[in-house]
């Protein structure tokens, strides 16, 4: 029976590439030189650092930027509220490498309201660290793409990636 899972995880080796684009042109831009201002990677995301609040969100903005050149989603990316540390302001941006299972629920509810396709949907997951994704299975391939469509056209939360396509 054909099966696909859909889940959300970056492409790492665009994440790295954006990441090195952001990093080179915050050494290179006259806006900031002399503000001390750095993205380092931390475990599960990124410490942008400067010396004001606007500097920081200016890298942000940044980053994201180079997501987009990169054609990665924004979506992978959450932003938290920058904080002043001592005589630096410091934001964190975490990147979401995975599906949360309330994120999942929502798939799967999206797909079952579609009553034209018969698919099942079932959502396979770690419950240690929440990650998830979501297996649909048809006994037609063409059902699995018109999902796979409808799913790209619908506004979620988070960016979806399609793999293990079996036929």
């Amino acid at each position: 029976m054909p099966s696909m899972d859909i889940v959300s995880k970056p492409p790492m080796h665009e994440v790295q590439n954006a990441l090195d684009q952001a990093q080179k042109e915050l050494k290179t831009r006259w806006d900031f030189k002399d503000t001390g201002s750095a993205i380092d990677v931390i475990e599960g995301g990124y410490k942008l650092t400067s010396n004001s609040e606007d500097r920081v969100k200016a890298v942000a903005d940044l980053l994201e930027d180079k997501f987009i050149k990169r054609k990665l989603s924004v979506k992978y990316l959450e932003r938290k509220d920058p904080e002043p540390s001592g005589a630096r302001w410091v934001m964190t941006m975490v990147l979401k490498k995975s599906l949360d299972t309330e994120n999942a629920k929502k798939i799967v509810a999206l797909v079952k309201e579609q009553k034209q396709w018969k698919v099942t949907t079932s959502i396979q997951g770690d419950k240690k660290t929440n990650e998830s994704k979501v297996r649909v299975e048809s006994k037609q391939i063409d059902d699995l793409q018109a999902v796979q469509a409808f799913l790209r056209g619908q506004e979620l939360p988070v960016a979806l990636s399609f793999e293990n396509y079996q036929r």
